[in-house]
């Protein structure tokens, strides 16, 4: 990953004590933060760190391969004079590295067009250019509901056990813009993940044909923790390399942003920092901040980099530091929810609490339909509606309950196990899933269905219209 400069390496045997993944190296000069080092071991291991803290007389470097057998005494730390890089070219489409950027599949070597800093370079708010523009996920629940924007970062929240992962390796394998051809790339990097979780998301891709377009990054439960914190920073240096040289559509998929921090809460607890909410370090928010705020538009430059981070809330707690302070970053949150996946609904997005922030910017005429988003805010209030009626129910009986309401009952449970509900290989085209909406509002009658303006009502509910919609409608 990192070339040595004979003119600029200072190499040290002053390692004074060893705590966790950390070496703190002392008597040293020059040093700067973010450095990165070549670990010297005994027997001629060299393991590769990066320097955490440097004061005047003390640098605490982090090891990302861990300090397992370093002696004290007979370790020396060699200072590169250089931050941490990753090779970056196009042919890295198609194939798989670890979480440190070194490849771990049969393919060729990777000859590199041109080397970049992990940390990357912040956007100049100026330079932003505002999300625009629909991506295809090919899943209902998001495309119709709370849909996904080129440029947008919009977590998953999820819990312990339920099927995040399936849900990410979907989105990556159906995911496309829509319009003329355009290039379209996901970079999937998994953090802490075990062996039968990597094997699953390789053999998915590969079978599935997914890889090609997929360039995969996986940080295995047993690696060092400081190796998980490079991870999802060395996958968006690769977004960004194929966005904006490029113009690549870049989607990038970080799973499970919760095992990030937990590293980071490790480390820091190695350093003996004050720790702030449940143990994880006070600055927790802007160490996810300089993660997230890497996706984007940027003026005079056709590639985007769209971010969909997963969290696995501990105890299903949405107030739990990590999700919360993703709130605060991010423009939305989609929820799987675990009662829905209780009564085998796949995939189990509760749109009820979910939220696209940036949905109204990416939809309507030219970009998916006209009457998306009339046609999003009335499946909502229909949905809405009838789960009310079910607790209704639960207490006086469907008997007691009006010929309209009964309609509701029915809407809502449709709404679950045709709408909701589709098949791990099953993608849905846009129109399709509009398709979908207005069969199920046409069982409700015409005047409830108020959130959709009348002009819109008579040209497309599937009572007045005979074809099928598309992209191109005029607006009426």
């Amino acid at each position: 990953m990192i070339e040595e400069s004979p003119s600029s390496v200072i190499t040290y045997s002053t390692v004074s004590s060893i705590a966790g993944p950390l070496l703190f190296v002392k008597n040293i000069k020059g040093v700067a933060y973010g450095e990165i080092v070549h670990v010297l071991t005994p027997d001629g291991e060299k393991r590769t760190g990066q320097v955490l803290e440097a004061a005047e007389d003390i640098a605490v470097v982090q090891v990302f391969e861990g300090t397992q057998g370093l002696d004290t005494r007979k370790t020396s730390v060699r200072f590169l004079g250089e931050t941490i890089k990753i090779a970056v070219s196009q042919d890295m489409l198609g194939r798989i590295f670890s979480g440190s950027g070194k490849a771990i599949d049969a393919g060729p070597q990777i000859f590199a067009e041109e080397r970049l800093d992990i940390t990357g370079a912040p956007i100049n708010p100026y330079s932003r250019e505002y999300p625009r523009e629909f991506i295809q996920t090919g899943i209902s629940s998001i495309d119709g509901l709370n849909t996904l924007i080129r440029g947008q970062k919009l977590p998953i929240f999820s819990g312990s056990g339920l099927p995040h992962n399936n849900i990410a390796a979907q989105i990556a394998r159906q995911s496309k813009v829509l319009g003329k051809e355009e290039e379209f790339a996901v970079i999937f990097a998994a953090m802490g993940i075990t062996t039968e979780e990597a094997r699953f998301f390789r053999e998915d891709f590969e079978k599935t044909g997914a890889l090609e377009r997929v360039i995969l990054f996986l940080n295995l439960a047993d690696s060092p923790a400081a190796e998980r914190l490079i991870t999802p920073r060395i996958a968006l240096s690769v977004a960004e390399y194929l966005a904006f040289e490029y113009d690549y559509h870049c989607l990038v998929i970080l799973t499970d942003m919760t095992n990030y921090a937990e590293a980071l809460r490790e480390i820091s607890a190695a350093r003996e920092e004050v720790p702030g909410r449940r143990g994880y370090p006070g600055y927790l928010y802007t160490d996810l901040a300089t993660i997230y705020e890497r996706a984007g538009r940027i003026k005079g430059h056709t590639g985007t980099i769209t971010q969909l981070p997963i969290l696995s809330m501990p105890s299903d707690d949405i107030t739990h530091p990590i999700p919360d302070l993703s709130g605060y970053i991010t423009e939305g949150q989609l929820i799987v929810d675990r009662d829905l996946n209780r009564r085998g609904i796949y995939p189990p997005i509760d749109p009820m609490p979910s939220l696209s922030r940036l949905m109204r910017e990416g939809i309507g005429r030219g970009r998916t339909h006209v009457c998306h988003k009339p046609v999003a805010d009335q499946m909502f209030a229909g949905y809405s509606l009838g789960r009310n009626l079910r607790d209704l129910v639960a207490v006086v009986g469907e008997e007691s309950l009006s010929s309209t309401d009964k309609k509701y009952l029915k809407f809502a449970d449709r709404f679950e196990s045709e709408f909701l509900r589709q098949g791990y290989y099953e993608s849905r085209e846009i129109f399709d899933t509009l398709e979908l909406a207005w069969n199920l509002l046409s069982d409700l009658p015409e005047e409830e269905l108020k959130r959709i303006p009348p002009r819109l009502l008579e040209k497309y509910h599937p009572k007045y219209r005979t074809s099928k919609l598309a992209i191109d409608d005029p607006e009426p």
